[in-house]
C-alpha cells in the first residue's frame, strides 16, 4: 500500500509540474504560448483560484480542494473566488485550454498574474494544512 501511494504521489508530482511549466509558458507569452488569448490576458483585479481535478479523486485531491476553498471563503469573501473544476467532465471549459491543463492543478489568478501552487497543495493539503492554509494566504495577499 505504501508503495502505491508513494508511486502515486510521484504521478501527481510529476503531472504538476507539467501542468506548472506549460502554463507559465503561456501565461508569460512563452514558447509555448499557442493557446488564444494566453499571452494578452485581461487585466483584472479580481484574484481567481481555480482547482482543476479529475472525476475520481483521491483523499489529497479532496483535501487540497477542501483547505483551499475553506480559507478563502473564511479569509477572503467577496475579495477572492474559488473555482473547482472537473477537468475530464468539462474538457472544453476555456479555462482548461488557455492554462493547458492536463492533470491536477491549483493556480491563483490575477489578470496575467499566475501562481501555481499545486506542489505545496499537494504536499501539505493532507498532513500539514496548516502549512498549505499558510502559503495560500501568503500568495493570495501579495496579489491583492
Amino acid at each position: 500500500m505504501k508503495k502505491l501511494i508513494s508511486i502515486l504521489s510521484i504521478v501527481l508530482f510529476v503531472g504538476a509540474i507539467s501542468a506548472s511549466a506549460q502554463c507559465s509558458g503561456a501565461a508569460q507569452g512563452g514558447p509555448n504560448a499557442s493557446c488564444d488569448g494566453c499571452a494578452v490576458a485581461p487585466q483584472s483585479s479580481e484574484v481567481k483560484a481555480y482547482y482543476f481535478h479529475a472525476t475520481n479523486r483521491c483523499v489529497t485531491c479532496q483535501a487540497v480542494e477542501k483547505v483551499a476553498k475553506e480559507t478563502i471563503e473564511e479569509n477572503y469573501k467577496g475579495k477572492v473566488t474559488f473555482e473547482s473544476i472537473n477537468r475530464e467532465e468539462d474538457k472544453d471549459n476555456p479555462l482548461v485550454k488557455k492554462y493547458k491543463i492536463s492533470g491536477q492543478t491549483l493556480l491563483l489568478v490575477k489578470g496575467d498574474e499566475m501562481v501555481d501552487l499545486t506542489s505545496s497543495a499537494f504536499m501539505n493539503a493532507r498532513t500539514k494544512p496548516e502549512k498549505f492554509e499558510q502559503r495560500l494566504k501568503s500568495e493570495i495577499d501579495e496579489l491583492l
